[in-house]
C-alpha cells in the first residue's frame, strides 16, 4: 500500500496467437466504476499507480482492460485484471486514555486482577495489528505488578503495602508485531496506581516508658506526654489513649485524644514513690487494633530539711605570710534528708576579705587562698561560712568564723581607691593642683614612707609630687584637642621586693566657651518667587561650633537688613523663611540681609554671614491702558491702509510677564479695521462710508 504513484505496476502482453503480429493496439481501462487509483499506457499496456493506496480502505481491485485492434478488420478484446493490496504497518497502536488512575487495596493476594488494558491498532493484517503489552515502573525498586503480554491484564506480583508505597507510577506500552522489527510501532500510557489503606497496623508507642515528677506539683500538672503512632491513614490511623491498670487510687488522669497525663490529686513520695500504669493506645479502625505499654512514674523527693552546723562559732589562729593552701579549720554540718537533698556543699559567703580564704566544698576544710598580712588585718570575722544541700530548691545554714593572724613584717602601701575620676576646665592655669593622692602603709620606719610616681604618658599635661602625692597641671589644656587623660599613679615604699600599689587616674577636661560659631559660607545667595505664602522656606544656613554643651549650641537670628520684618529665621535649624508677602514690583532684591549665629555660652560668642535674596517675578499685574477711552475722528475718504490711531498699555511685571499683546474683541464685525498685536497701531482695511456708518466702537483687549 506504500507503492508510490507514477511507477509501473505491470505490463499487459497479448499472446501472438491471439492477435496478428505488428498490429496497432490501444489499451484502456473501463470507467464503469469510480476507481481512479490506476492508469494504463494506451500504446504499451504498462499499468501505473495514479493515487496512493490504503489497505485499510480498499484491499482488492478488479480492473476491466479493453484492448482495441485498429487494423482491418478492427477487433476488440477484454481482460479482467485482479489486484491485491498488501498491508503496510502504517498505524500505531493507541490507548483510549492519556492518563489513568487506578485504586487497589493493600495486602490483596498475588495475582489479583487490577485492570485490563485494551489498545487499538488501525492496520488491517494480523501481525501489523496484533498488540503485545509491557510495562515499566518510574521509580526504583521492585515492580509489584505484572502485565499479560497478549491480554493486557495487570495483576499483582506481590502483596502491596500502603505504608511502604502509597502509589506506583507505571508506563504501559502497546506494540504491534510487524514482521520487520524496525517497522514495529508502539504507544504508551501513564498509569498511577493508588494503594488504598486497610487497618493492618497496630499503634506503636513513641514516648518513653519512664517519667519523673516532683512530689509537690499542683493538681493538673503535666507528668508525661504519651505518644503512639499508627502508619495507617484516616480513621485507621487515629489513636486514642486509655489507662488499663495501675491508677486505682485515681492519682492521674489521661486525655484520650492528646495523650497528656496529668495529676488528679496531690502526690506524696513518702506514701508512694513509684506508679506502674498500663496504658493502651487504640486506633479507630474496624476491627480496631491496639498496643499497650507499662509506664513507670517515679515520684521525686522535695528538699524539706535544713542542714545544721555542729557549732555556730568556730575560732582559730593562722600565721601570716604562709603560702596559699595553709590549713585553717574544718567545719561540719548534718542534713537529715536523703540522696542529693542530704549531700552538703560548703562555701564562704561574699564579705569583707572573704577572697583570702578558700573552703573545700565537699569536706568543709578552710585553707588560705592568699598570703595574709597582719598589718592589713589582724582579725578576720567571717560571718558567712555556709553549707547548702544539693536539693532543688536548696536549703542552707550559716556559722561564724573568727580567725586571728599571727604577725610578720610584710605590709606594702595601699591607695584608698583603685581609681579616681576628676573634672577640670580647659582654662586651668599651668601649675594648678587638681588632686592630692594618698596611700597608707601600716609598716614602721622606712618601710612605711610612701613615694609617688606616674607610670603612663600624660602627654606632658600632668606631674605628681613624689612626697605629697599632689597631681598638678604642667601645660595649658585644650578640650578641643584632647578631652580625656587616663594614666596610672604608683605608691611604693623603700622595700624593693614588695609589689607596688597603683591607682588609675581619669581626668576629664570640661569645656570653656572659647570657640566662635562659624558659618559654612560668609555669603549666601537665594531666590524666591513673589507672592509666596508666609513661612515659606527660602534657604537653610549652617554654622558649627567646636565647643560642647551649651557652648556649642548655635542659635540663629537676623542682625540687620530686615527692617520691615520681611523675613524670619528658625533659631534652632537656621531655616530662613518669608514672614510677610514679597512684591517684585516693590522690591526685587534684598542685598544686605545680615544673619547672626550665636552660641549659648557665657559670655556668648557669635559670627555673621550676609544673604542676597533675589525676588522672582510672578505675573500678578494686568496690563493698564494709558487711557480708558480713545476718541478718533477720520474722514470717510481716507484710503485703505491709513493709520487711524494707536493704543498703548503698560504692565508692572518684568520680562515675558510684561510683554503685551493687543486684540480687537468686538465692534469690528465687518472688518473695517486691523490692529497690530505688538504695537497697538490701528489701520483701515475697508473703505468707510459716512452714510452707512457714522461711528465705530471698538473694544480692544491688552493681554
Amino acid at each position: 500500500e506504500n507503492f508510490k504513484p507514477a511507477q509501473v505496476l505491470d505490463s499487459l502482453k497479448v499472446p501472438d496467437n491471439h492477435l496478428a503480429i505488428n498490429r496497432k493496439l490501444h489499451y484502456s481501462i473501463a470507467k464503469d466504476d469510480d476507481n481512479v487509483h490506476f492508469e494504463i499506457d494506451s500504446l504499451t499496456g504498462d499499468l501505473y499507480l495514479s493515487r496512493e493506496l490504503d489497505y485499510e480502505t480498499a484491499s482488492h481491485f478488479l480492473l476491466q482492460v479493453i484492448i482495441k485492434d485498429y487494423n482491418n478488420p478492427p477487433q476488440n478484446s477484454t481482460v479482467f485484471l485482479s489486484i491485491d493490496v498488501e498491508d503496510k504497518n502504517d498505524h500505531s497502536p493507541y490507548f483510549q486514555d492519556d492518563f489513568l488512575v487506578i485504586g487497589i487495596e493493600e495486602n490483596v493476594p498475588v495475582g489479583t486482577l487490577v485492570y485490563t488494558f485494551n489498545a487499538k491498532d488501525g492496520d488491517g493484517s494480523f501481525l501489523n495489528s496484533k498488540i503485545q503489552y509491557s510495562l515499566e515502573m518510574s521509580n526504583r525498586g521492585e515492580n509489584p505488578f505484572l502485565i499479560h503480554p497478549l491480554y493486557g491484564t495487570l495483576t499483582t506480583a506481590s502483596p502491596p503495602d500502603r505504608e511502604i508505597t502509597r502509589s506506583v507510577i507505571l508506563t504501559v506500552f502497546a506494540e504491534d508485531q510487524a514482521v520487520n522489527l524496525t517497522d514495529r510501532r508502539l504507544d504508551s500510557l501513564a498509569v498511577k496506581i493508588v494503594i488504598l489503606d486497610i487497618n493492618d497496623n497496630s499503634p506503636s508507642f513513641m514516648s518513653l516508658p519512664l517519667s519523673y515528677v516532683m512530689e509537690d506539683v499542683e493538681v493538673g500538672f503535666l507528668v508525661h506526654h504519651i505518644i503512639a503512632k499508627d502508619p495507617d491513614e484516616g480513621r485507621n490511623g487515629q489513636v486514642t489513649y486509655h489507662i488499663l491498670s495501675g491508677n486505682e487510687n485515681k492519682a492521674f488522669v489521661l486525655d484520650k485524644i492528646t495523650g497528656l497525663l496529668t495529676t488528679a490529686r496531690l502526690l506524696d513520695r513518702e506514701v508512694q514513690e513509684r506508679y506502674s500504669l498500663t496504658v493502651m493506645a487504640l486506633d479507630d479502625g474496624s476491627p480496631a487494633l491496639s498496643a499497650t505499654q507499662v509506664l513507670t512514674i517515679i515520684v521525686l523527693d522535695v528538699n524539706d530539711e535544713t542542714p545544721i552546723f555542729l557549732k555556730q562559732l568556730y575560732e582559730t589562729a593562722v600565721h601570716e605570710n604562709r603560702d596559699p593552701g595553709e590549713f585553717v579549720i574544718k567545719v561540719e554540718a548534718v542534713d537529715r534528708d536523703a540522696g542529693l537533698n542530704s549531700l552538703l556543699q560548703y562555701e564562704i559567703l561574699p564579705g569583707a576579705d572573704y577572697e583570702k580564704f578558700k573552703m573545700n566544698s565537699d569536706s568543709g576544710e578552710l585553707v588560705t587562698a592568699a598570703s595574709l598580712d597582719r598589718e592589713a588585718q589582724e582579725v578576720f570575722s567571717i560571718k558567712g561560712s555556709s553549707c547548702h544541700d544539693l536539693g532543688s530548691p536548696s536549703r542552707s545554714s550559716t556559722a561564724q568564723l573568727c580567725l586571728t593572724v599571727l604577725d610578720e613584717n610584710d605590709h606594702s602601701p595601699l591607695f584608698a581607691k583603685t581609681q579616681y575620676q576628676i573634672s577640670v576646665t580647659e582654662d586651668l592655669e599651668e601649675g594648678s593642683a587638681i588632686l592630692d593622692l594618698s596611700a597608707s602603709d601600716e609598716d614602721d620606719g622606712l618601710n612605711g614612707e610612701v613615694m609617688y610616681s606616674l607610670i603612663d604618658d600624660t602627654y606632658g599635661a600632668f606631674a605628681i609630687d613624689t612626697v605629697t602625692g599632689s597631681i598638678v597641671s604642667t601645660k595649658a589644656l585644650d578640650r578641643e584637642t584632647k578631652s580625656r587623660y587616663t594614666f596610672r599613679a604608683v605608691a611604693s615604699d623603700c622595700s624593693t621586693h614588695f609589689p607596688r600599689s597603683t591607682t588609675v587616674m581619669t581626668v576629664l577636661i570640661q569645656d570653656v566657651n572659647d570657640n566662635v560659631p562659624k558659618f559654612e559660607q560668609n555669603y549666601y545667595k537665594a531666590s524666591v518667587w513673589e507672592g509666596q505664602s508666609p513661612k515659606t522656606d527660602i534657604i537653610q544656613v549652617f554654622a558649627t561650633d567646636l565647643d560642647s554643651g551649651l557652648n556649642g549650641e548655635t542659635e540663629y537670628s537676623i542682625l540687620s537688613g530686615n527692617e520691615n520684618a520681611t523675613f524670619l529665621i528658625d533659631s534652632a535649624r537656621g531655616i530662613l523663611a518669608i514672614h510677610t508677602g514679597l512684591d517684585y514690583e516693590n522690591t526685587s532684591s534684598y542685598r544686605f540681609l545680615v544673619l547672626l549665629a550665636s552660641d549659648r555660652g557665657t559670655p556668648s560668642l557669635n559670627s555673621t554671614a550676609t544673604v542676597l535674596i533675589t525676588v522672582l517675578d510672578v505675573n500678578d499685574n494686568p496690563p493698564v491702558f494709558s487711557s480708558p477711552e480713545y476718541h478718533v475722528h477720520v474722514k470717510e475718504s481716507i484710503p485703505i491702509g491709513s493709520h487711524v490711531t494707536e493704543v498703548s498699555a503698560k504692565d508692572c511685571d518684568a520680562g515675558t510677564n510684561a510683554e503685551i499683546t493687543y486684540a480687537i474683541i468686538s465692534g469690528n464685525d465687518r472688518g473695517h479695521f486691523c490692529l497690530d498685536a505688538r504695537t497697538g497701531s490701528v489701520n483701515l482695511t475697508k473703505t468707510l462710508d459716512y452714510e452707512d456708518t457714522v461711528k465705530f466702537s471698538l473694544i480692544i483687549q491688552a493681554t
